[in-house]
């Protein structure tokens, strides 16, 4: 432990004489969010080593604690000794963030269970070929509006990365069929939750493989998927029991017949039945709830 300089009072005790490893990482520095850990180590030199040393332990690393504009240089410092991480959360970094950055983390840390990289634009298939290399324990990864994913480098990544869980591919638009296909046969009954939102690209044949590969999954988000129709979902509701919620507004091609059977076992779904919505707006429009026999 470095000493901490300076007079001091016979028989006082500062912060740093405390014992560190015992006392201060786990009791104190890991209390201090992470924007004030680096003013902290500006102090002097032993709270840089400090602070350091607390980083290099972390388990868990959320850009947002920093600051929504979080510098390149700062990232940098706060992760350069990290390698027990297993939760990483870049999001803030989007406008900056590239493979050179990212991919040396990764690379470090190899027991990364959750990785969020939504809206990461200037990355490549480089970064996800590093997560399949370097972290096979990878359970939740979010590539949500990451143009740059495409069907080769999702296939490498449910290679070699069994144990996924939670994906979120949102706005990967170059992902058709064929890739959606392949993961389900590979995720199989470990999938849980899959987003393929805003993917006109992706339809009733990649949904059927999904339904009958996965039946354990429980959160299945299709908002703008406008090629998926009522044959896929009525799939789902055939090979999925463990289903929870299911997003389609603006799914056009799927019709209220083949949502009910989900409905009536519970199923959140977001769009509200076509009797319902019209109820809705007579009484917008009547400035009443006009009485309906719905069993008629």
């Amino acid at each position: 432990m470095e000493p901490s300089g300076g007079e001091q009072e016979p028989g006082a005790v500062r912060l740093l004489d405390l014992p560190w490893e015992d006392v201060l990482l786990p009791h104190i520095l890991s209390r201090v969010p992470l924007c004030q850990l680096l003013q902290l180590q500006r102090v002097s030199r032993a709270f840089r080593a400090l602070v350091q040393l607390h980083l290099a332990g972390l388990r868990r690393f959320d850009a947002a604690e920093v600051g929504p504009n979080i510098p390149q240089t700062a990232l940098v410092w706060l992760l350069r000794d990290a390698e027990r991480l297993q939760e990483l959360a870049l999001a803030p970094c989007h406008e900056w963030l590239s493979d050179l950055d990212l991919v040396p983390v990764l690379a470090r840390n190899p027991q990364l269970r959750s990785v969020a990289l939504a809206g990461c634009g200037l990355l490549s298939r480089r970064t996800l070929g590093a997560l399949a290399e370097g972290c096979p324990r990878l359970q939740r990864l979010s590539l949500a509006h990451c143009d740059w994913v495409d069907g080769l480098a999702l296939r490498g990544l449910v290679d070699r990365c069994p144990s996924l869980e939670e994906l979120d591919l949102t706005a990967c638009r170059q992902l058709k069929d064929e890739a959606i296909v392949y993961l389900a046969q590979r995720c199989g009954s470990g999938l849980r939750s899959l987003s393929l939102a805003i993917n006109a690209n992706v339809g009733d044949t990649a949904i059927q493989e999904l339904a009958r590969n996965c039946p354990e999954l429980e959160h299945l988000d299709l908002t703008g998927c406008l090629r998926v129709g009522s044959d896929g979902v009525r799939t789902l509701a055939e090979y999925c029991p463990a289903l929870r919620s299911l997003r389609v507004r603006h799914c056009h091609r799927v019709a209220e017949p083949s949502l009910s059977r989900l409905r009536k076992r519970g199923v959140d779904i977001d769009v509200e039945p076509r009797l319902h919505q019209a109820l809705v707006l007579l009484q917008d429009m009547a400035g009443f709830a006009p009485f309906v026999n719905l069993q008629v």
